[in-house]
């Protein structure tokens, strides 16, 4: 357990579901002694689906000095640990610092064009393709040691937390949560007579860098970062590797990554 949780943000999606549960919410925060705060904050709480959990953590600049958790309102939620008829309980857990903190990795992305450099964070995923959207032949390099030229649609690259989310649609592989680890997955890969390229997933350490170098007539990049979508032309290299920074998610002491992919894809 980390430090005595005082002052909280509620960051609550628009729809009116959300907004009712995040009002019940807050009362009963208020009611066990809880500051409901916009500045300051301890702790961190989205109210919605996972979508909302993203924003809340890029609103708040992936700040690693907060705790966050989320309350969900929307479907699958695998962001969102506590449910709706939970958050009473949750409360009183947190009340009496029933709970524990878990460290989550950031990805920082680089990308490079003849002019300017752009950084970003991500919690889930980087995707790049081609901004008109043809087949995407691109160089790719883990540690400046080739891997190959990869031809189709689109190179995700994902990590731990987000290898359930977009990852897991491209039947790459689930990684447990707290591994701190880089996948990259093929999007519609091409495999013919002209084009021999990985089908799979390849899951690198913390301590790789990945690196896409655009051939000269595919420098005008569409890069994608938790669903935010960016146009970025003239793009010259374009790196990703696990941040120094980490998340710190607050989990209730009986939270299991494995029970939470059986809930959330197994079970209905």
């Amino acid at each position: 357990m980390g430090r005595r949780i005082n002052k909280i943000k509620l960051f609550v999606n628009d729809n009116e579901k959300s907004q009712i549960v995040a009002k019940d919410l807050e009362l009963e925060l208020v009611k066990y002694g809880f500051k409901i705060v916009n500045k300051g904050f301890d702790l961190a709480i989205s109210v919605g689906g996972d979508g909302s959990f993203l924003r809340m953590v890029k609103d708040t600049s992936f700040n690693d000095k907060v705790y966050y958790i989320g309350v969900n309102s929307g479907t699958l939620g695998f962001l969102q640990e506590i449910d709706i008829k939970d958050t009473v309980d949750f409360v009183k857990r947190l009340n009496s610092d029933n709970y524990k903190i878990e460290d989550i990795s950031i990805q920082e992305t680089k990308v490079i064009t003849e002019d300017k450099v752009y950084h970003f964070n991500s919690l889930n995923e980087l995707v790049v393709r081609k901004s008109d959207f043809t087949t995407l032949k691109l160089p790719i390099y883990v540690d400046d040691e080739y891997l190959e030229t990869f031809a189709g649609d689109g190179i995700l690259v994902s990590t731990s937390t987000g290898s359930t989310a977009y990852n897991m649609c491209l039947n790459g592989s689930i990684i447990y949560n707290t591994l701190s680890t880089l996948s990259i997955t093929p999007i519609a890969p091409v495999n013919n007579k002209v084009y021999k390229v990985l089908n799979c997933s390849v899951i690198v350490p913390s301590d790789k860098i990945i690196t896409f170098v655009p051939e000269k007539n595919f420098k005008n990049m569409f890069i994608q970062l938790d669903g935010v979508n960016t146009m970025i032309n003239n793009v010259v290299k374009v790196e990703t590797k696990i941040g120094k920074k980490s998340l710190k998610c607050l989990r209730m002491n009986d939270f299991h990554f494995i029970k939470v992919i059986n809930n959330k894809v197994l079970n209905d």
